[in-house]
């Protein structure tokens, strides 16, 4: 039986209990828009959030696929050259947070939701896929795993990601720090290139102007955690057969911004140009990249 629940006059699908527990929307990208643990919100969401254009929202975790970020061609941004040189149109973080998920599977503590290929997705994506992202409600936490299938007859490219909004107070950004395993630190070019690799540190505050909208490059395996003084938010990338993570991105939205994104992908900004973490799935086959988060 599906379990919903009423929020901001959207009925959304439910999953945890009540000590811990997820609401997703499907027909809005498969958005994750709340976690709650302990009665807590976790991740960030806006009282005023436009419904209408929910893929416009700061909040929650939003699914980018097929591929992250901002691409550009001769400048153009929103576009991307296939490999027949032919041009195309591809929004900032991909068409998925767009367009409505399909519920492929549900229990009380799992869900997984699903997109497939379509006249929607051809013009920009010309490539036959089933995109699935599975949430699972675990003590403290939740498990995400997506999952890419070819269903198409030429191999298909891709570097997808999550987005994950966390509430925090912007004048508790100098009490908080992100700490990371061996990592290079990469930005992106206004020309869509990216910018010589720097050593990363193990520890950055998060007022530290570093980070904004900086690509972590994961050179060692490791937690990835978030500290701050209400709470700590542990990540753990892969695990269970899943493709490695490329990066950890970290962004805002500005100094007044009461939220933190830290974002695990699989690729970075315009790959399917310059390589760095671009991903080829055959024909017929299937990977799948699973992150487990958790709060303390």
């Amino acid at each position: 039986m599906t379990t919903t629940q009423r929020f901001q006059n959207q009925e959304l699908i439910r999953i945890g209990d009540d000590d811990n527990y997820l609401l997703l929307a499907p027909g809005h990208g498969g958005r994750l828009v709340r976690w709650v643990r302990r009665g807590e919100d976790i991740l960030y969401w806006p009282d005023d959030a436009d419904w209408t254009n929910v893929a416009r929202v700061r909040g929650g975790n939003p699914l980018l696929f097929p591929f992250i970020a901002r691409h550009l061609v001769d400048g153009q941004i929103g576009k991307w050259r296939d490999r027949a040189g032919v041009v195309r149109d591809m929004p900032p973080h991909g068409f998925a947070r767009d367009l409505p998920f399909d519920i492929s599977d549900i229990s009380q503590a799992t869900v997984s939701l699903t997109l497939s290929s379509s006249p929607a997705t051809h013009a920009a994506y010309p490539f036959g896929f089933v995109f699935t992202a599975t949430y699972r409600a675990i003590p403290d936490g939740f498990e995400v795993t997506l999952h890419i299938r070819n269903t198409g007859d030429t191999p298909l490219p891709y570097y997808a990601g999550h987005h994950f909004y966390f509430a925090l107070p912007h004048d508790q950004r100098a009490q908080s720090r992100i700490t990371l395993p061996a990592t290079s630190r990469v930005r992106q070019l206004p020309d869509g290139s990216l910018t010589a690799a720097e050593p990363g540190e193990r520890a950055y505050s998060i007022s530290d102007p570093r980070l904004q909208d900086t690509f972590h490059v994961l050179n060692g395996t490791g937690p990835v955690a978030l500290e701050m003084p209400a709470r700590t938010i542990d990540f753990a990338l892969g695990g269970n057969g899943s493709v490695p993570w490329y990066a950890v991105t970290t962004w805002t939205e500005r100094e007044t911004s009461d939220f933190y994104c830290v974002e695990p992908w699989l690729g970075l900004p315009n790959a399917i140009h310059h390589g760095h973490g671009l991903r080829w799935v055959p024909a017929g086959a299937a990977e799948h990249a699973t992150c487990r988060v958790t709060v303390r």
